[in-house]
């Protein structure tokens, strides 16, 4: 085996490791080898596709231009087209410069290149994984491997029976995982437990970028450090709470996948769930992860579940228009591509408040927000509202009763607007969620992820409510793409004598309301 030069960063490699197992010469198959002086190598099966493309690169590159991520910080991106690394860094190239935050420059780019490597490999080939732990024992000795799994959750298994056969999940190996977690509860049960097996349960990172979100975050300060909001945060104060994220686009490359997921497993088990969770938690013990985990599983366990005689007044799947004839797509394809949920958290604070969640592709507009209703004081003042704003703006509207200006007694309504995203100084200081939950995970920081006992918690419920609406025959309320989802949706909050706050917004300021 070729003596490992002494190397600064990787353009001072030589071009190839000949390395022997067992009397012969494998020739590394990176066509730049791996070189890691440093502590840590991110491992990215899936290295090829769109999410990689989209969120990771981009996330990874504005890390290194912003100073983020040490020298000794490489990534290795795995997948199955026949590239080279230096095809690999055109075709990421062009995302970037789409994607980033940051501003994009050549000089930046080629210094980020040099420490990223693209990798041909069948991940269904288990003698693969020998050859990966041979490049990485040549190129990263002593790094602490992190592994990303940024495939369909139906190559979970097959990937961590060949991390466990080559040995790379060696101590101190962390995985992080994309959701779905599993189609069921007794599927995700069962990965859960196999990968407990292979890394332990301290170093599994389950994603979910929503959390990731400024002011998916911000609801934690907003809640707990303004007397204003703290004291009447609950059922005394609030009528309903609605969480609404809205996408304009169909599923466009997505419908293999999407075609198995559905909107409510997509969308509603994990992301919205999680934001529910943050939410209505009590206020943590501590301000350690564990604490304010333990706060929302309490809030996911305290579901209350829906009767099938009664699904009619909590669920309305729907599908729009022409979503049969999307690439990839069932031409009979029964998935849902839109969910209205009406539900409640049956604790002390929250008893009787109605949550409303809504999600759906191919809708009106991309927009998600939360919307917090107080209850009103009288018959002639509207109720308060506040308004979260998460994506594709970011910050927190008010509005709420004042006299008229003048001599008589009417009321008007008054708005305060907080727009974060507004300001140049908070949009360049703001990460991006990837950009905060990969360091997160490289730094060992499990409070921006969700823990097992809150996935399982999600799962039970979710699997009552499609079991209940499976046996109720699966039905499916059409709307028209560019629409605001099915007109079914109405009667969920006109359950409780409401209305769908946003429904009335022809525009994402809350000033519309004027």
């Amino acid at each position: 085996m070729k003596e490992r030069p002494a190397v600064g960063n990787f353009a001072e490699c030589i071009l190839y490791y000949e390395m022997t197992t067992e009397g012969c010469d494998v020739v590394n198959t990176i066509d730049s080898p791996i070189c890691c002086e440093g502590k840590t190598v991110l491992v990215i099966f899936g290295g090829s596709g769109d999410l990689t493309f989209r969120k990771l690169i981009p996330a990874l590159y504005n890390l290194h231009v912003l100073g983020a991520v040490t020298t000794g910080f490489e990534v290795v991106a795995i997948g199955r087209r026949p590239w080279t690394t230096a095809g690999y860094h055109e075709k990421a190239r062009n995302w970037a410069r789409e994607q980033v935050r940051v501003p994009f420059d050549e000089a930046s780019w080629s210094d980020f290149a040099g420490r990223l490597y693209y990798h041909r490999m069948d991940l269904g080939d288990l003698e693969a994984y020998q050859e990966l732990d041979r490049l990485l024992e040549a190129g990263c000795p002593d790094s602490r491997r992190v592994f990303y799994y940024a495939v369909a959750p139906s190559w979970f298994r097959a990937v961590t029976r060949g991390v466990v056969r080559a040995g790379l999940n060696r101590s101190g190996s962390r995985i992080i995982l994309e959701k779905p977690f599993g189609d069921t509860l007794e599927e995700a049960r069962e990965l859960h437990a196999e990968l407990v097996s292979a890394y332990g349960e301290a170093e599994l990172y389950h994603i979910d970028h929503y959390l990731g979100k400024e002011m998916v975050r911000n609801i934690l300060w907003l809640r707990f450090r303004n007397a204003i909001f703290r004291h009447v945060w609950g059922r005394h104060a609030i009528s309903d709470i609605q969480i609404n994220a809205f996408e304009a686009e169909g599923v466009g490359s997505r419908g293999g996948y999407y075609d198995e997921a559905g909107a409510f497993r997509d969308m509603v088990q994990n992301h919205l769930f999680q934001v529910l969770s943050v939410l209505a938690i009590e206020p943590p013990a501590d301000g350690t992860a564990a604490a304010l985990h333990d706060e929302q599983r309490r809030v996911l366990e305290a579901l209350r579940p829906v009767e099938r005689r009664a699904l009619g007044q909590h669920l309305v799947m729907g599908q729009y228009e022409g979503y049969r004839r999307e690439e990839r797509v069932d031409p009979e394809s029964a998935a849902p591509t839109y969910v209205a949920l009406r539900l409640f958290v049956d604790t002390p604070r929250w008893h009787g408040v109605p949550f409303y969640i809504r999600t759906g592709k191919s809708l009106h507009t991309r927009d998600m927000e939360i919307v917090i209703r107080f209850r009103a004081t009288d018959p002639a003042a509207a109720p308060d509202l506040l308004v979260i704003k998460v994506q594709p703006d970011e910050g927190v509207f008010l509005r709420f009763n004042v006299k008229q200006p003048g001599r008589g007694e009417e009321l008007t309504r008054v708005y305060m607007d907080y727009c974060q995203s507004c300001h140049l100084e908070n949009y360049r200081n703001t990460p991006e969620a990837y950009e905060r939950l990969l360091m997160a995970a490289v730094n060992g920081d499990q409070s921006l992820f969700s823990r097992w006992d809150q996935i399982e918690a999600s799962w039970r419920f979710a699997n009552e409510v499609i079991a209940a609406w499976e046996a109720d025959g699966a039905p499916l309320a059409s709307y028209e793409q560019g629409s605001r989802g099915p007109v079914e949706a109405e009667r969920l909050p006109a359950i409780d004598g409401l209305d769908w706050v946003v429904s009335n917004l022809p525009e994402t300021s809350l000033r519309a309301f004027a």
